[in-house]
């Protein structure tokens, strides 16, 4: 099958072909969502040579491909370029993309001079802007640059929060178990007219779930039904982590059966939180059902996954069972990586089976070790 590049460089070819530039910028931000900087370069460069004009969109395009793919040094020397084309000068968005790139990998001191740039050429931060801001720095813990941020924005009359806002405030006061802080901002937010979504609640759950208090996380989940917010696949990993790590496997697996009932697929989260929870309660029988269960399903499954099955077999004991896990890995064509190994290596070491341990550290050589990574905000 052709791809939609391929078509394009089809029809490229056609007698009867005038180039456009926005089918050029829209290839260009697909190109960069795909992590192909060089590619959508290359889409720039076609458009110049075959006479488009260049305006402050297509330079935005480009800058967003560069900042995706972490070329943050590309990406302010276009912005540099930018502000010397006639007709093509940055504006807010071109700046709420970079910004965002340099928030992702935590450059907070480029972002510091980009608003203060923002600030000399007269350009105003909007909603956009500003939600940005707020949710890396709740999800960076910087939560004094969030609430600077966030009195800013509501100082600011020509730009309003929104739900987004709100959801990215609830989050950082929900992770930091700062409960009756996010409730008070909850409160605000729907008196100034701001409407939860199914984003909201999500939060929420995941807030009282972290804190232990289900009464008040089985409250947000009634209210859910009865103004019949329809639940995904995140609203049941979320109920179903939280239930399954305080031990209730009877709400675990209703909740389970009742995400199925629903015909929403479970995924590897999902079944990731089955394992541990069994895993935890000792019943290894349980995670056996759980093998049954994927081995009758198309659920794609992932390392992580099955890394999540070997550790439980780990803290239960069952060494025979853990072993047959890495065969079916390979059977499904998951590859073992560090993890893998080393999590069977420290079980086959409490059990002194050297011979096995031996083994294993041979073949903990062949994959890589996973990078140190800092708790990176999911943009």
């Amino acid at each position: 099958m052709l791809s939609w590049f391929q078509v394009f460089e089809l029809l490229r070819e056609q007698l009867w072909y005038r180039p456009y530039a926005g089918v050029y910028i829209k290839l260009i931000v697909m190109l960069g969502k795909c992590k192909q900087p060089e590619k959508a370069f290359e889409l720039f460069q076609a458009m110049i040579d075959e006479g488009c004009v260049l305006d402050c969109e297509s330079y935005t395009a480009l800058l967003s491909a560069y900042g995706r793919s972490g070329l943050l040094d590309r990406a302010f020397s276009l912005l540099e370029e930018m502000k010397i084309t006639p007709g093509c000068q940055p504006d807010v968005q071109t700046y709420s993309i970079l910004i965002k790139s340099c928030l992702q990998v935590f450059a907070f001191d480029k972002v510091q001079s980009l608003l203060s740039d923002m600030a000399s050429l007269g350009i105003k931060p909007n909603t956009v802007t500003y939600n940005t801001l707020i949710d890396a720095y709740g999800k960076s813990k910087r939560f004094s640059e969030m609430e600077s941020t966030l009195l800013e924005m509501l100082a600011d009359q020509d730009c309003q929060p929104d739900v987004w806002t709100m959801n990215s405030t609830l989050r950082a006061f929900g992770n930091l178990g700062q409960i009756e802080t996010m409730e008070r901002c909850y409160d605000k937010f729907q008196t100034s007219g701001i409407q939860p979504n199914i984003q909201t609640f999500n939060i929420l759950l995941d807030s009282y779930g972290k804190a232990r208090d289900f009464t008040k996380m089985s409250a947000v989940m009634e209210y859910m039904q009865k103004y019949h917010y329809s639940w995904t696949i995140v609203t049941f990993n979320i109920v179903i982590d939280a239930f399954g790590k305080a031990g209730d496997l009877k709400q675990m697996e209703y909740l389970f059966r009742l995400m199925r009932s629903e015909r929403i697929k479970p995924s590897c989260v999902t079944l990731c939180s089955l394992v541990r929870a069994y895993a935890h309660a000792g019943k290894p029988e349980k995670v056996g059902g759980v093998l049954r269960f994927v081995d009758n399903s198309d659920v794609t499954l992932d390392t992580v996954f099955f890394n999540c099955l070997i550790d439980a077999y780990m803290r239960l004991g069952c060494l025979d069972e853990m072993k047959e896990v890495l065969e079916i890995m390979k059977q499904k064509g998951c590859k073992p990586d560090f993890i893998t190994y080393r999590t069977m290596i420290k079980a086959y070491s409490s059990k002194g089976m050297h011979s096995h341990v031996k083994e294993l550290r041979e073949l903990l050589t062949t994959v890589k070790k996973p990078p140190f990574e800092r708790n990176k905000p999911d943009f």
